[in-house]
């Protein structure tokens, strides 16, 4: 009752959009009527995202020396007084404030950009103020004055 050599086809796949990029691929396969899909990649193939934001000349005339602004050796000696006080070592505070040795040793340098957050946990573990113009003061506990408790 059934024939073994027959074939039936319930639905074909649909065709693919190719990825050709030369020319006469896509003409051609256009001709046959399959989907050709184009897209234009922002800077493909090109080495451009190192490129400058100024020109060049006017870089080449300035004169002015740019940096970065850094912590300052006055704030250095003071972690670096307020952790020998406490009899830490660097690699203790910088577990303590779950940073890198290497963050603690570039602020005690006067070298690192400052960073708030890094301050903050710096200042909150050494119990003295970095920052504003009390540098150096112990700091205040946030509870506020025994006065204020009855």
């Amino acid at each position: 009752m059934s024939d073994w050599d027959t074939v039936t086809v319930l639905r074909k796949r649909p065709q693919k959009p190719i990825n050709a990029k030369a020319p006469k691929v896509i003409n051609a396969a256009q001709r046959q009527g399959i989907a050709v899909e184009t897209n234009k990649k922002f800077n493909a193939a090109t080495n451009k995202q190192h490129q400058t934001t100024m020109n060049t000349a006017k870089l080449d005339q300035e004169t002015e020396a740019l940096s970065h602004n850094t912590v300052g050796g006055d704030v250095g000696k003071l972690i670096q007084r307020a952790r020998q006080a406490k009899e830490w070592t660097q690699k203790d505070l910088a577990t303590k404030i779950c940073e890198k040795v290497q963050v603690v040793h570039e602020y005690e340098q006067g070298k690192a950009i400052p960073n708030q957050q890094v301050l903050a946990k710096l200042e909150r573990n050494l119990g003295v103020k970095l920052r504003g113009k009390d540098k150096g003061q112990p700091l205040a506990p946030k509870g506020g004055s025994s006065s204020d408790k009855k």
